[in-house]
């Protein structure tokens, strides 16, 4: 089955369409990749306008991506989209990457500078020969073809940014490089991902953002995710968690809640969709989806 472009999704969303998209990531093991697989079949027939398959540091999972969304494109109804980030790669080394990509029939890249080598927290330090910055990622993938490309946004701001108006500006840069849509980092006050658009558009950034949801379904995995990519876990929140950490189905079912309240007000405020965190698991987004009614209605608000 031939991999689908992901060109149209900027105009569709313009057009009242909304893009609905899950995320994976290539397991280190064999075991594992047979668990993604039979997730992502599980997921298949809620027909996602997207799925998105992660790029480890440094590309140490670069065979298994390649390999994982190739076999999304063919043996799928589904859209792929590779990930490529900036770690640990020449300029070279990623033409070499991108090229792969072109061979295997993917032309749809979520292009990111990717997380320091030492780590959230510690200085990003340009490999040798290397990107510096996620636009200039952008600039290189659209130079090699005819490449769809997606980039990240954050509801609170990178990390690294000395502020918030710095991080719009980025997102910016990477819009004139040729950015088509963004997908947000996962946050739990929509309220965030709000401020983050009318940021942004204030910058003028016009490229749709689509909300990153992850919900909670692993209580001390989540707040770990958190604490190292700088998303704030609501204090109210978080104490709910730990009153049932010990209850792994409390917590999911909890989460599951969570998210689905999040996404009924991202929705209601107009996001262009949304773009789930499998955590190559199926079952919360499964509940989500029923939750929102999207597994009836999706056939006419898919966009491909």
């Amino acid at each position: 089955m031939s991999n689908r472009s992901l060109e149209l999704i900027p105009s569709r969303i313009a057009a009242g369409e909304r893009s609905f998209s899950f995320e994976f990531f290539p397991p280190k093991t064999d075991a594992g990749e047979e668990k993604l697989w039979r997730t992502i079949h599980d997921l298949e027939p809620l027909d996602p306008s997207f799925v998105s398959v992660t790029f480890g540091a440094g590309g140490s999972t670069r065979d298994r991506t390649i390999r994982i969304t190739e076999g999304i494109a063919r043996e799928t109804r589904f859209t792929a989209m590779a990930h490529l980030t900036c770690v640990g790669a020449t300029v070279a080394e990623l033409r070499e990457v991108i090229g792969d990509f072109a061979a295997a029939g993917i032309s749809n890249v979520l292009a990111l500078r990717g997380d320091p080598p030492g780590g959230l927290g510690q200085p990003w330090q340009q490999f040798p020969g290397g990107l510096n910055h996620a636009d200039e990622l952008v600039r290189l993938v659209k130079s090699m073809g005819d490449f769809t490309v997606g980039v990240a946004a954050f509801p609170e701001g990178h990390p690294e940014a000395a502020n918030l108006d710095e991080d719009a500006h980025a997102l910016l840069r990477k819009q004139e490089a040729g950015a088509d849509f963004a997908v947000s980092q996962f946050f739990f006050n929509s309220d965030d991902y709000f401020r983050l658009v009318e940021r942004a558009s204030s910058w003028g950034v016009t490229l749709p953002i689509i909300p990153g949801i992850m919900p909670v379904t692993d209580y001390k995995q989540i707040k770990r995710f958190a604490e190292l990519s700088g998303a704030a876990f609501p204090a109210a929140m978080a104490q709910e968690f730990a009153a049932i950490a010990d209850d792994p189905e409390a917590v999911r079912s909890l989460g599951v809640a969570h998210a689905t309240k999040m996404c009924e007000e991202l929705l209601a405020g107009s996001a262009p969709g949304l773009h789930f965190y499998t955590l190559n698991r199926s079952t919360a987004t499964m509940e989500i989806y029923e939750a929102l009614g999207l597994a009836q209605r999706f056939q006419a608000t898919s966009i491909h």
